[in-house]
């Protein structure tokens, strides 16, 4: 092998070191997106809150419409770039945010409604594994990025741009919401051995003194990447 070939490698496995792991990244994440709650909640009409028929089935590990259907490779790493939802008109660059220095996750800045964060401790969109990008619902402005994350249907794609100039294609088969007490971390994050993403703003009940009591969360897998 080159020796190009062999910093790439090591260059790697660095990074993969580097990544906490999951049992310990979702409690800092439950912690961390707290940092983004901090919308106004106050505007005549709510975010739209995910409809129960639109929770993933928790009695499989995978989804019917995947069961049959041929799982694309895995892509290689690289940083997350863009992500597009065209069923609720999403087109927002993606900036990697990761822990502060108080060990919570880093929410984009919230002055700019148009801005997603890709978690850069966890896997790239398209790796094998659960990526997972943040973002906000609103701000003291209005509606932000993902304020109508929770109207979304089984079936919706999300197209993540990566900095290598491929794009990956996930299909949801999975929007809820919990509440921020009691997140069930493993069953978000927990790599189901395949490329998945999840995307994350808040959601549920609103209060002037704590924000949003909940996280709506979308569960989607890799269905291709062009």
């Amino acid at each position: 092998m080159s020796a190009s070939g062999l910093s790439e490698l090591a260059e790697e496995e660095e990074r993969r070191r580097k990544r906490a792991p999951w049992g310990v990244i979702a409690l800092v994440l439950l912690t961390g997106l707290a940092l983004i709650r901090n919308g106004s909640g106050e505007f005549d009409v709510g975010p739209p809150q995910p409809a129960s028929a639109a929770a993933p089935d928790s009695r499989t590990t995978v989804p019917d419409t995947f069961a049959t259907a041929p799982v694309p490779a895995a892509l290689p790493f690289a940083a997350a770039d863009r992500i597009r939802i065209p069923a609720i008109r999403v087109d927002a660059p993606v900036m990697g945010v990761g822990l502060d220095t108080g060990g919570w996750i880093a929410a984009p800045p919230p002055d700019d409604p148009n801005l997603a964060g890709w978690f850069t401790g966890g896997v790239s969109p398209g790796e094998k594994g659960t990526s997972v990008v943040v973002g906000h619902v609103d701000n003291s402005k209005g509606p932000a990025v993902f304020y109508g994350l929770g109207s979304l249907k089984k079936g919706n794609q999300i197209e993540v741009d990566r900095k290598d100039g491929r794009t990956a294609v996930f299909e949801i088969y999975g929007i809820e919401v919990f509440a921020k007490a009691g997140f069930p971390g493993d069953r978000v994050y927990g790599s189901k051995g395949t490329p998945e993403l999840r995307v994350i703003t808040c959601g549920g009940g609103f209060s002037k003194q704590n924000g949003y009591d909940g996280n709506v969360v979308v569960f989607a897998r890799l269905v291709g990447a062009h």
